[in-house]
């Protein structure tokens, strides 16, 4: 019996990408939406869901369980990028970010793991990303939102260890998605102190994700996950440079990573 996936953030990006291949590859797979009726062409059925109303996470979760009978794999895609100068980011900016990209996933694990500990068994991958092993310039929210999310992974393996439920973190670097057409871009003010640093730091984002990899490698990636008897804590995929800056982090002093950032940022 091929294995039931759900996986939060299916209709676009990495989500897609990761939906469609796994369908492929024989997988019983649902996606999530918060308007899935816009999404006619889906090679995988949409269910509505908006990880910030945890009313939609129960109704979602319950309708695939009703449809399938059990779920044995969930991947927590949805996210959202943030980007801006910390002090000129609205509050209200920040704890939305929070809300999909660290309350939101917890709230969808949450309503899973009485039927996978009914069925004595699942796997739970958490995508959060590369930035999220340090404090990038410009992009301090999004950074804080997915190592948030990162740790408390760490936490609930070892809870999750009696009732043979996997947990992991997959980490993306740069991957050519429309992220950041969907992220939240504080404006470049003429007036602000950090036009020049911010305006140059956002240009680069852009190129960079732009110029990013396939998104079907990060689908590979999670497909040997999927495979693993054992899953790791965390796994990285992306370029080289990207998944070597977390390498440098732990072994570098403090300062000298710090410069290293600056410098790549022009700052």
């Amino acid at each position: 019996m091929s294995k039931i996936i759900l996986i939060t953030g299916g209709s676009s990006g990495i989500g897609k990408s990761v939906g469609e291949f796994l369908t492929e590859k024989g997988f019983q797979v649902y996606g999530t939406s918060r308007n899935p009726e816009k999404y006619t062409n889906s090679k995988f059925p949409l269910v509505a869901l908006d990880v910030a109303n945890v009313g939609t996470i129960k109704s979602a979760v319950s309708e695939v369980i009703q449809k399938s009978g059990r779920l044995d794999i969930l991947i927590n895609n949805a996210g959202a990028g943030i980007t801006g100068p910390i002090e000129e980011i609205p509050d209200t900016e920040i704890k939305r970010n929070f809300e999909t990209n660290f309350f939101g996933p917890l709230n969808v694990i949450k309503e899973v793991l009485p039927y996978m500990r009914q069925q004595q068994s699942g796997l739970i991958i958490n995508i959060t990303s590369i930035a999220g092993y340090m404090g990038l310039p410009f992009r301090g929210v999004y950074s804080a939102s997915k190592g948030a999310l990162e740790l408390i992974t760490e936490a609930y393996r070892m809870e999750l260890k009696p009732f043979n439920i996997e947990m992991t973190n997959v980490a993306p670097g740069d991957f050519a998605t429309n992220i950041a057409a969907g992220r939240y871009h504080a404006p470049v003010n003429d007036k602000s102190p950090y036009k020049a640093s911010y305006g140059n730091t956002l240009a680069l984002m852009d190129d960079h994700v732009d110029s990013g990899q396939d998104p079907k490698i990060m689908a590979e990636a999670i497909l040997r996950v999927i495979n693993s008897k054992k899953p790791k804590v965390h796994y990285k995929v992306g370029e080289f440079m990207q998944k070597f800056s977390i390498v440098l982090k732990r072994i570098l002093p403090d300062k000298v990573y710090e410069r290293l950032l600056m410098n790549h940022y022009k700052l």
